[in-house]
């Protein structure tokens, strides 16, 4: 039985890898005031790269349970350079759902993921086909080339949260890279193949290997609204990919116990030196209470950590669909023919 999965026949003629396409995804949550704008960026983008390269692009919008007119701007928008692809999922199934929703529906070889706020600049997208399409690259990832107009306790925390999902992987995750990267036919195939529920991205398209670069870019500001993601909410997603890629919660909790074996561990020296030798009495009282308070914490907190990862084992076992697409339509460039499929089974 074959344990790997061979994505060597997805290489393509590697005289012309344009000639295979590129297919941009674009999760949507709630983004109606930009995304004609958007749209109109990205026809001008899809006509400069057929232009310079003869690279064949469609776009592929992932409507995320928007409760906005997101879904009805996306289905009214002319596929004037490019094929149009609108997914509109059930319900809020969250970015990682919907990016996979992409992927699943990209019909082209390559895939670029892009966010609809407008703060992934579609000029920047030229950059990243030309690493793949001269230099040959499979992962053409970006990542923020400073973080100077962020508050110190934003930039600790970032630090700290690639130093944890780092500490003793074999591979590691490029600091500052976000979900704004472009996949080979074969990179993307090998995304395809990974089975778990439990999704995250920068993290297995990290995983995955082949040849990597990556690109420094200024993200935009916002076309319109505030983020979304507050820091409650980023806090929430960075335990998700702790818990979901990294084991590096588990090593501390290891340590942490260790620890505090030793210092037991020499507590009870002193004790035994204080009573033994020196014949004083060690007052039992407040170095009890602390000592039952301190433990007691630690393993309410060791608790939460395992409880997490037992919540992804169930999460994996259950093997429910990521997202469940209601509507899904095409529109073609070349004739501009619209055909629209709904489906109420998971895809």
């Amino acid at each position: 039985m074959m344990l790997g999965a061979d994505v060597s026949e997805m290489s393509g003629d590697k005289r012309n890898p344009a000639a295979q396409g590129l297919s941009i995804v674009v999760p949507a949550f709630n983004e109606a005031a930009g995304l004609a704008r958007l749209h109109d960026r990205l026809c001008k983008l899809a006509d400069g790269l057929k232009q310079h390269y003869g690279l064949g692009c469609e776009v592929v919008y992932v409507d995320d349970g928007s409760t906005d007119a997101t879904l009805s701007i996306a289905r009214g928008l002319p596929a004037s350079s490019l094929d149009v692809q609108v997914v509109s999922l059930s319900r809020n199934f969250g970015k990682g759902a919907a990016l996979m929703a992409g992927l699943d529906h990209a019909r082209l070889g390559a895939v670029l993921f892009m966010d609809g706020d407008g703060q992934h600049a579609p000029e920047l997208v030229e950059t990243l086909v030309g690493h793949w399409i001269d230099g040959r690259y499979d992962v053409v990832y970006t990542a923020k080339a400073h973080r100077d107009n962020e508050s110190f306790l934003r930039r600790v925390s970032v630090r700290g949260f690639y130093f944890l999902i780092n500490w003793g992987a074999r591979q590691k995750i490029p600091e500052d890279a976000g979900d704004f990267r472009l996949l080979s036919p074969r990179a993307a195939a090998a995304l395809r193949q990974l089975p778990e529920r439990n999704r995250f991205f920068k993290g297995l398209a990290t995983w995955i290997g082949f040849r990597q670069i990556r690109v420094d870019y200024e993200p935009e500001s916002r076309a319109h609204g505030v983020t979304t993601f507050s820091p409650g909410r980023l806090l929430g997603l960075s335990i998700e990919g702790l818990t979901s890629f990294s084991v590096a919660p588990l090593r501390i909790a290891s340590l942490l116990g260790l620890l505090l074996a030793f210092v037991a561990f020499l507590f009870g020296l002193s004790i035994l030196w204080e009573t033994v030798v020196s014949g004083k009495s060690v007052p039992g009282y407040p170095s009890l209470v602390v000592g039952m308070m301190t433990i007691g914490g630690v393993q309410l907190i060791l608790i939460g950590v395992v409880g997490e990862y037992i919540g992804k084992i169930l999460s994996e076992m259950k093997a429910r669909p990521i997202y469940f697409v209601a509507e899904h339509s095409v529109k073609r460039a070349e004739n501009s023919s619209e055909s629209t499929t709904s489906r109420t089974a998971a895809e």
